[in-house]
């Protein structure tokens, strides 16, 4: 203690010079009062100078993260349907369900494990989205963009809008987020415009020939249109016609072709209520173009997001491709065509629209379950014969909304008390919800690693009722390995 308060001391009164001193006198006391009295500083320097001719290791190669998703194997052990048995039949048996049509299959094997009523067609809700988004993969290119353009009008200062199928082109300004991810702009078609066009615009037709017959199914609610859940379908308007493009439901126009020309004219300095319908001149001068997302982000967005607008266009240019008329009626019977064509039994289903938002619709569970099989059908099954449609769906899975953390299914799961607990983030599916009607269909992850299908129809009670009982059924299959 004496020896530190020393040092101290010294330190303070004569500098660094002193205080150097001091330092390495007090080190080689220690290592000297360690060492022996009589070993003195020679030893002291040999050992100092032995130290120094030590080497040291070059160190080891620095890890490298790969972060990667990793598929799931298809040899996990094999569910049985005694097993699935014992897992949903006592809540099949609790009641409350109504009317059910369902089925579980392993898609590794295609066995079916679990069955009620699986060709019963019931009413579907927004499960019938899985069949237009089906035909979609199976029938379009994945990559194919849907564009809207501008052309020279007939008559100096006026252009036409026309609608290439492209419900998601925002009004929304450059910078901000839209509703639909990467949508296009109406911003950059202004520029373009204004960069093309000989002089200023004065008038602006827009060109709705793209698609035909009426603008609302049967079975839809002209409410549910000021409602926010559906506009007249037509081959362009901004942000799937809403009057909030932030916001899922927000009242939609109208005359949702109509109200996008408006917009343009506005922007152009051209007179909005001047708009009717109209085709530009063969031959016209393109002075401006924009792009939809690739249909596979499409289809993901219809999903995920349940959105009966951007379904609904995606039935009518199934219809387009084909060569059916491209009205309700066309595009749900090109939708079903394109699935048989594919080799999926579609004899008992209805469809009188794109999105199930008719209460005139009707599919069978067994159905929804083939289409979910085969985009859930392992690798090898991507490129072999008819198997190869495996390959076309897989984006199916991409586009279902994950159990308590996306889409439609972000709200549900989350109740730790409640049976459906077990399946947040294992389950993924297509909702499906109606006055009566309510519909589950997607996969699960077993406790074994085994992915599971699973389709699950009910009509007759009241939704808020059935809903967390299909919740219930589809997070069991996550709880068991159901040997």
């Amino acid at each position: 203690m004496w020896a530190l308060g020393g040092l101290g001391h010294l330190l303070r009164r004569r500098g660094k010079r002193v205080a150097v001193i001091a330092v390495v006198a007090v080190l080689v006391g220690a290592v000297v009062a360690g060492l022996g009295v009589g070993l003195g500083v020679t030893m002291l320097t040999r050992r100092l100078a032995a130290a120094s001719a030590l080497t040291t290791a070059a160190p080891p190669a620095p890890v490298v993260p790969h972060p990667a998703l990793r598929p799931v194997s298809a040899d996990g052990p094999a569910p049985s349907p005694a097993g699935v048995d014992a897992v949903l039949d006592p809540l099949i048996a609790a009641g409350g369900l109504g009317t059910l049509s369902g089925q579980v299959v392993d898609p590794a094997t295609g066995a079916v494990l679990w069955q009620r009523n699986p060709t019963s067609a019931l009413v579907p809700g927004s499960t019938a989205k899985l069949l237009t988004a089906s035909a979609a993969l199976l029938a379009l290119d994945h990559q194919q963009r849907f564009h809207t353009t501008v052309l020279a009008g007939a008559e100096p200062g006026t252009v036409v809008l026309r609608g290439g199928g492209d419900p998601t082109l925002s009004g929304v300004a450059q910078g901000a987020p839209t509703g639909y991810p990467d949508a296009a702009r109406l911003d950059d078609l202004v520029s373009q415009v204004r960069e093309a066009a000989r002089g200023p615009v004065s008038r602006v037709l827009v060109d709705v020939s793209r698609y035909t017959g009426d603008a609302l199914a049967p079975g839809w609610l002209p409410a549910d249109v000021a409602g926010g859940y559906i506009a007249p379908i037509e081959p362009v308007m901004l942000d799937g016609g809403r009057a909030d493009p932030h916001e899922d439901v927000s009242p939609r126009a109208a005359k949702p072709a109509t109200a996008a020309a408006a917009e343009l004219a506005r922007r152009l300095g051209a007179d909005p209520d001047n708009v009717t319908l109209g085709s530009a001149p063969p031959g016209a001068a393109v002075l401006g173009d924009v792009s939809s997302p690739p249909v596979e982000e499409l289809v993901a967005t219809a999903l995920r997001q349940s959105d009966n607008v951007l379904a609904e266009t995606l039935a009518r240019e199934v219809a387009v491709k084909t060569g059916a008329p491209p009205s309700f009626a066309g595009a749900s019977q090109a939708v079903l065509t394109v699935l048989s064509s594919h080799g999926f039994d579609v004899s008992g289903a209805t469809l009188v629209d794109g999105s199930g938002l008719s209460t005139s619709d009707a599919i069978p569970a067994k159905l929804l379950a083939a289409l979910l099989s085969a985009a859930a059908a392992p690798d090898q099954f991507a490129t072999d014969g008819v198997n190869s449609r495996t390959a076309a769906l897989r984006p199916l899975l991409v586009g279902l909304p994950v159990a308590g953390g996306s889409g439609t299914l972000a709200d549900r799961y989350h109740d730790p008390a409640s049976r459906s607990a077990l399946g947040r983030g294992w389950v993924r599916a297509k909702t499906g919800t109606l006055t009566g009607v309510n519909s589950l269909a997607g996969t699960v992850l077993d406790t074994d690693g085994r992915v599971l299908v699973f389709a699950l129809l009910s009509n007759g009670p009241n939704p808020a009722s059935v809903r967390p009982r299909l919740d219930a059924l589809a997070a069991q299959l996550r709880s068991c390995g159901c040997h």
